[in-house]
């Protein structure tokens, strides 16, 4: 009796053996996708409460390429997370199939998997035009808005540990109260800041240093050990990228929605060619279908 028990597990491997994403898939026909609902451009929730954004459109190609993967339609099942560290766990441990618009680090890679990245930013202040230089002696005493134990209260701890951090729940608030005079500046992601500062509609505030204090990628994550689900989000990753540079509508307007010339951030279109480019360049070139051109109008 005692032989069996000990031979059980050997002879019964699936048993202990933890379902894939893309098993789950299979079976369900969904994936779990979350996201912040405060993060413009990546992650936020429109007037009548759907998520939105730049991740979860990514997301949504994902679950594209892998309806095509399965032979199947994958729906994508968006839920709301707005704790950091939860988001992660909750990925971690495969509650949740993925997330997108996640800033990449070291650290974060030895607990979840990361994809190829669609978007780069830094660490850098939001503040009242003239007010800070963004250097270690100007922020001596100032009031920096920073949500606790993130890249950019880090950032700001190490920079000057004698500016008076101040805990913000998220970069949209912290811009509130930086708008309100509540604070000096707000530390954090330069897109993010970028986005939530433009739909205050404010004037007259810049992003400091203009060099990042950290530079990173932004992409998604996913659990560890779906190497099949992560190649198939790199494709559809990889397909996005290769299609802007194509020149392809539905791809650029895609990016342009969030980040290009009148979307939400309003970066230029080369500036977004040049680092989809680069994240391509060690990578098989994809081939993506040229634009079919309009039909030429023939003159009565």
């Amino acid at each position: 009796m005692a032989l069996t028990a000990i031979l059980l597990p050997l002879l019964t491997p699936s048993l202990a053996r933890a379902e894939t994403v893309i098993e789950r898939a299979a079976r369900t026909g969904v994936i779990n996708v979350a996201g912040p609902t405060n993060l413009p451009p990546y992650s936020f929730l429109t007037d009548q409460k759907q998520p939105t954004g730049y991740g979860i459109e990514v997301a949504e190609r994902i679950a594209a390429e892998l309806s095509r993967y399965l032979g199947k339609p994958i729906t994508v099942d968006a839920q709301p997370v707005n704790d950091p560290a939860t988001l992660f766990r909750q990925v971690k441990t495969g509650e949740l199939d993925l997330a997108c618009g996640a800033q990449f680090t070291w650290e974060r890679e030895m607990f979840v998997d990361f994809t190829l990245p669609f978007s780069l930013s830094g660490i850098r202040m939001l503040t009242p035009q003239g007010r800070l230089s963004g250097s270690a002696d100007s922020l001596v005493g100032k009031r920096v808005g920073v949500v606790p134990d993130s890249l950019g209260d880090r950032a700001i701890k190490a920079l000057q540990p004698r500016a008076l951090r101040v805990p913000i729940q998220g970069l949209s608030e912290g811009v509130g109260q930086l708008v309100a005079g509540q604070l000096d500046a707000v530390a954090g992601d330069s897109l993010l800041l970028a986005a939530a500062l433009q739909r205050t509609g404010a004037k007259g505030y810049g992003l400091v240093p203009e060099a990042p204090l950290a530079r990173y990628a932004v992409g998604c994550i996913l659990p560890e050990n779906n190497s099949t689900f992560r190649n198939l989000a790199n494709l559809a990753v990889a397909k996005l990228l290769q299609g802007y540079l194509n020149d392809n509508k539905a791809d650029q307007d895609l990016v342009n929605r969030w980040l290009g010339p009148k979307g939400l951030l309003d970066l230029p279109p080369q500036l977004i060619k040049d680092y989809f480019q680069n994240v391509l360049l060690t990578y098989e070139q994809i081939q993506v279908p040229a634009p079919t051109p309009a039909p030429s109008v023939q003159a009565p």
